[in-house]
């Protein structure tokens, strides 16, 4: 049964990226910023079955693929979620990128904690926390340097996807809000460790 949900999920959203291209901002916008999830749906679709992921990291890869479409479709600058929050609290900008960029973090802590914990035996306590903050920061590090050289190839396309919005200090906030989501998966770490232990957790 949750086999058959999972593929129905994989599916769905399948649907929803392509839905997403239909009538949005900028294509080449859109397509560099769904490349993850377009990279990420036949993976799982292939391995999820084999890797036994668990529920609560397939929900929060879902849901970070839903923020990457939904801003991919305006452009991170142009999503009315961000500029209704930014009339809410009188931000200066439209801050619906830094939830892209927490997810960032958060996502690949996950990941990187499950793969710790199921493949590396006995590793020591310290170490697993080193490395779930560690991987997902470079993990953002290394989308910054992606984002650089796609500004350096074409400038008209470099507003559109970093989304800077004229602020100087964008690629270090953006990496600082990867770091704070890396950090929030300690807050998960008990529901997490119990899905590992149960069926569904297993190789």
């Amino acid at each position: 049964m949750r086999d058959k949900i999972i593929y129905a999920g994989i599916v769905l959203m399948l649907m929803i990226l392509l839905a997403s291209y239909v009538g949005a901002y900028d294509p080449l916008t859109w397509f560099l910023e769904t490349l993850p999830v377009m990279l990420a749906l036949p993976l799982l679709a292939w391995g999820f079955r084999r890797w036994r992921l668990t529920s609560l990291l397939l929900a929060l890869a879902a849901l970070h693929s839903l923020i990457l479409i939904y801003g991919g479709h305006y452009t991170y600058a142009r999503v009315p979620l961000g500029f209704w929050l930014q009339d809410w609290f009188g931000f200066e900008r439209n801050h619906y990128d830094r939830l892209g960029h927490f997810m960032q973090g958060l996502v690949p802590a996950i990941i990187t904690r499950e793969i710790l914990l199921r493949y590396v035996a006995a590793i020591p306590r310290w170490l697993l926390t080193v490395l779930c903050i560690c991987v997902p920061l470079a993990v953002s590090a290394l989308y910054e340097i992606l984002e650089m050289i796609a500004g350096r190839v074409s400038a008209e396309a470099a507003e559109a996807f970093l989304g800077t919005q004229g602020d100087v200090w964008d690629s270090q906030m953006d990496m600082l809000l990867a770091g704070f989501g890396a950090l929030s998966v300690f807050l998960l770490s008990r529901w997490h460790d119990r899905q590992l232990q149960s069926h569904e957790g297993k190789i």
